[in-house]
């Protein structure tokens, strides 16, 4: 966990390590309940990756183009 501690800016790390601190910690909160320092740091990779899945949809969306409906 003391490696937890060290991640401070949460938005430099890549997105497969977000999802890998992701699954640690809620593995740990089966075990026991987390700390307040862990729970402030699964808020921000909780953030992180929803900003990136959002990020992501919204990309994919703009690269749609629509086709033109003939009404007859």
């Amino acid at each position: 966990m003391e490696r937890m501690k060290n991640i401070m800016d949460v938005q430099n790390i890549n997105i497969e390590a977000v999802v890998e601190k992701i699954n640690l910690l809620y593995k740990i909160s089966q075990e026991r309940e987390l700390t307040e320092e862990e729970k402030e740091l699964q808020g921000k990779l909780r953030k992180r990756y929803i900003d990136n899945v959002k990020r992501n949809f919204k990309s994919q969306l703009d690269g749609i183009e629509p086709k033109n409906i003939k009404k007859g």
